[in-house]
């Protein structure tokens, strides 16, 4: 039987967020603590390009399993930004495109299955077929728009929380284990989940609510060193990496004044002179927020197959839409990802005919 649960329910008696595990429903924590015990080999699924989120979420639960003596292989379809790395300081985590065969075997002999930070299985690109593939039980953990329930047997998911890490702070917080105390979190989980908390929500800048404060609060309670995950996540960069922005900045930025936007386009070759690693653009795309004016922005990397596109916006115009129409993706209101199937040197005017397609599209303003 498919249980579909969105964890967003409030407490009507406080009016507050997740302030128990009374919040949550214990019917489908009882499957989920249920599925757990009765398993031995359990795959963690993240998704293609992974982030601080999808690290985070992976490297949590992994701590959690671990302390519940439970084997549980971490699985991404594509490698990580060097600056996460301390968060899988014993190169634990499989990476298909570095470790075809190992993933592939690691995620058939698994007995349960847990997917975070993503909403469709596409998302995890080779990773889907040998997925499917495997008859065992699936759980989501997740904070995307339209997640693909019918692929799941239990979905931990809502939109307007921060991220997949603080989702899965909550679901942690209602488990028997834990019972409602960060205090309980094993190992290094608190700094995994703060981890994919902070990097998701650009340090405090976006994707900010009650119940986001809330879970920061209750891990600083816990004696986490916030200021070292910081400096791990931020202060961690290569020179190069530093003089890539700035180029970027300089010669590669495109400011749209009637549109309120502003983009950049990196090539691969740009990338092979700046000596670019996995993760170097990581925050690229929010830069242009700092100029007076620019609601909406859009970065753009070539890659062998495809443009990456990253979208974010500080206004009422939705880029999950815009990405949907026009990039071949989809993600959040505010923060969104696609892709593109043509030159790089294209890709600049195709997004200023778009962002102004689209704007005349609105009914109203789409800047409030």
């Amino acid at each position: 039987m498919q249980h579909i649960f969105n964890f967003a329910t409030i407490n009507h008696l406080t009016g507050t967020y997740f302030n128990s595990p009374m919040d949550i429903n214990l019917d489908n924590i009882k499957e989920f603590d249920s599925l757990i015990s009765s398993k031995e080999d359990i795959a963690l699924i993240g998704h293609f390009n992974p982030d601080g989120d999808s690290i985070g979420t992976l490297t949590a639960m992994h701590e959690y399993l671990k302390s519940r003596k439970k084997r549980s292989t971490m699985i991404v379809p594509s490698s990580f930004p060097e600056f996460l790395r301390f968060l899988d300081p014993d190169n634990e985590i499989l990476a298909w495109s570095e470790k075809p065969m190992e993933t592939v075997i690691a995620i058939k002999r698994a007995d349960f299955i847990i997917c975070m930070d993503f909403n469709n299985l596409s998302r995890v690109e080779a990773l889907e077929e040998p997925i499917n593939e495997n008859n065992a039980p699936r759980v989501l953990i997740d904070h995307h728009l339209e997640p693909e329930y019918s692929e799941f047997q239990i979905a931990f998911t809502r939109p307007d929380i921060s991220s997949a890490c603080e989702g899965l702070f909550y679901v942690l917080m209602a488990m028997p284990d834990i019972c409602n105390d960060p205090a309980k979190l094993p190992g290094r989980c608190a700094e995994c989940l703060y981890t994919g908390m902070m990097t998701d929500t650009n340090n405090y800048n976006n994707s900010i609510f009650p119940s986001t404060l809330q879970m920061a609060s209750r891990l600083l309670e816990t004696g986490l060193d916030k200021e070292r995950i910081q400096s791990a996540v931020f202060d961690n960069f290569s020179e190069s990496r530093m003089r890539l922005m700035g180029y970027m900045l300089q010669k590669k930025l495109v400011v749209l004044p009637k549109q309120h936007s502003a983009y950049m386009t990196l090539t691969e070759r740009e990338k092979h002179e700046y000596g670019f690693r996995e993760g170097d653009t990581e925050g690229f795309v929010n830069l242009p927020f700092a100029i007076k004016g620019v609601l909406v922005t859009a970065f753009f990397t070539e890659s062998e197959k495809y443009i990456r596109v990253s979208l974010r916006s500080k206004c009422g115009l939705s880029v999950n839409d815009l990405s949907k129409q026009y990039f071949n993706g989809g993600g959040h209101a505010k923060a969104a990802g696609g892709r593109l199937y043509m030159p790089i040197d294209n890709a600049g005017r195709y997004f200023e005919r778009s962002i102004k397609k689209y704007i005349e599209s609105q009914q109203g303003t789409p800047f409030e």
